[in-house]
């Protein structure tokens, strides 16, 4: 794998091994920063790179920072062209993840979110698939809970929160399943680890709405315009029982790093006839003509770095 040559750290644009916090940093002590997940993907038949909705993403972002009482200087088109700025450094021409990331930067000790240093890097690398069973995930249902919008706010993408995906997701690995589904604090079924969720049961698109403690995933909007304006079925955003899973036709993951998932098996049982469907199957090919510059109809979608 290629290693990250630059990063954008302290204002400006510098070599990545110069991008280095303290260990009193109290972002590192605390988990007070937020930070987006990014992709730009290679088009090898135009040899250009392209960047997924970066626009959305640090639109995103900045609202991530206000949930921590950030005070920054930046706006969606300034983080755009330090985007642009970082990637034309690193000349990448392979499929890449970008973490931008704004950060409590002063150091000391004392638990709070006021009278503090907001700080921003931005760095990328290198990356491919997330889940590698991608087309025949099988998943289990985690004993760990959805932290609730009333406890760390669901919707924004605060470090600290992701202990508990972490959680999620180790027990899962240790388990022998490609990922885990997490019920919420009313035993719905929330999200994976990391991702949004959706299910097709008889002939309706279903997914959880933005509140029932998810993430506001922009992968997870975009494919429900894919289904809305390509395919044509019917969508419900309502919470989802865990025993759904059972009796559904499909199930599948979305998400920026894993983009989007086919679960085929929940806790050994097979979704549907076990096997990717034909839902899923068609968005993934939507989705993946879309992400490189390929669909004229989605073009507003990328930007080309």
């Amino acid at each position: 794998m290629n290693e990250p040559k630059f990063a954008f750290f302290e204002g400006k644009i510098v070599p990545f091994s110069e991008a280095k916090i303290s260990v009193a940093t109290h972002a590192f002590n605390y988990g007070t920063s937020v930070f987006g997940g990014m992709r730009a993907y290679w088009n090898e038949e135009k040899k250009k790179l392209y960047s997924f909705r970066p626009w959305d993403h640090f639109h995103r972002l900045l609202h991530s920072a206000r949930l921590l009482c950030m005070e920054v200087s930046y706006d969606e088109e300034s983080l755009l062209q330090i985007m642009l700025d970082l990637l034309h450094a690193e000349k990448w021409t392979e499929d890449i993840y970008l973490r931008p990331t704004f950060y409590k930067s002063d150091m000391g000790i004392g638990v709070r979110l006021h009278d503090l240093k907001d700080d921003l890097t931005m760095w990328s690398l290198p990356f491919q698939k997330y889940i590698k069973n991608d087309t025949n995930a099988h998943v289990t249902i985690s004993s760990w809970r959805r932290i609730d919008d009333n406890v760390i706010p669901a919707r924004g993408k605060i470090s600290g929160a992701y202990v508990n995906s972490a959680l999620i997701k180790t027990d899962a690995a240790r388990s022998g399943f490609d990922e885990a589904l997490v019920l919420d604090q009313n035993g719905h079924v929330s999200e994976g680890s990391a991702m949004n969720v959706f299910m097709v049961r008889d002939g309706v698109v279903v997914t959880p709405p933005v509140t029932e403690n998810i993430l506001e995933g922009i992968t997870r909007r975009s494919v429900l315009e894919l289904i809305r304006n390509e395919i044509g079925l019917p969508i419900a955003e309502r919470p989802i029982d865990r025993t759904e899973t059972t009796i559904c036709d499909e199930f599948f993951m979305t998400g920026t790093a894993a983009q989007v998932v086919a679960v085929t098996r929940v806790d050994h049982r097979p979704v549907g006839k076990g096997t990717m469907g034909p839902v899923v199957s068609k968005i993934r090919e939507l989705f993946e003509d879309a992400v490189r510059g390929r669909s004229e109809k989605y073009k507003h979608w990328v930007t080309e770095v």
